[in-house]
């Protein structure tokens, strides 16, 4: 996990990360509580709650015997080392749960790059260069139709404009062009779709190893196995 600029992070089990989370939502920094059980520190509680007190321009809350001054600005997060963790409904309710485990179609297409750089690196690169070229032929034409409703909007009289008349004529001589080369894009891109194919099997199965592997780490700890070592391992 990338942790932003300025982000806090604690355990539970520290002595003192009370005082730092008081001074977290204080100052409006974002907090970052780490390798969480499934069981939460009651004294949380109300923060989980959003029990925020507004009078006025001012928001408080209270955590434990302190009242302290509640900044909008402050983030709160838990992460959890549980591939499959079960809150009960009263903690689910009170947070946004999010599970960054890859998935199985994910990894599949991910391998699938790995394989295909390997095996035809042409290949591999003439479809990253056509995904690089399409986003490009997307903005110019979200330009080009900015472009034309700013001429439209701003002309009391398109007709007689001759710089509003010229901007629309090249406008359409640029769109047709970019329409030209989607369409050739398109073919070509579907022509290596196909051609990738013939590898996909390898990275399914492939995939579907990782996550046998995975489960091993219920056996014993010891069998933990991160993506990027397994990534490294297949290529």
């Amino acid at each position: 996990m990338h942790k932003e600029a300025g982000l806090k992070a604690l355990k539970f089990t520290d002595g003192n990360y009370l005082k730092f989370l008081e001074a977290g939502i204080r100052n409006g920094n974002p907090i970052l509580i780490e390798n969480i059980a499934e069981d939460m520190d009651p004294a949380i509680e109300p923060l989980l709650q959003k029990q925020i007190i507004v009078k006025g321009n001012s928001m408080t809350l209270k955590l434990g015997d302190s009242i302290i001054e509640y900044d909008k600005n402050f983030k709160f997060l838990l992460t959890t080392k549980f591939s499959n963790p079960h809150y009960l409904p009263e903690v689910s309710t009170k947070v946004t749960l999010i599970n960054f485990m890859i998935t199985s179609e994910g990894l599949s297409d991910q391998l699938l790059g790995i394989v295909v750089e390997k095996e035809n690196p042409e290949l591999q690169t003439k479809k990253e260069q056509l995904v690089i070229e399409g986003a490009q032929n997307k903005n110019k034409l979200q330009e080009i139709e900015d472009s034309i409703l700013h001429t439209l909007q701003t002309s009391k009289d398109i007709l007689g404009d001759a710089a509003g008349i010229a901007i629309l004529e090249n406008a359409k001589v640029v769109s047709e062009d970019i329409k030209k080369k989607q369409e050739f894009a398109e073919k070509t891109e579907a022509e290596i779709d196909e051609a990738r194919t013939g590898y996909q099997p390898v990275a399914k199965q492939a995939s579907g190893l990782f996550f046998c592997i995975s489960e091993l780490a219920n056996i014993d700890p010891m069998y933990q196995y991160s993506l990027d070592f397994f990534k490294g391992l297949f290529t």
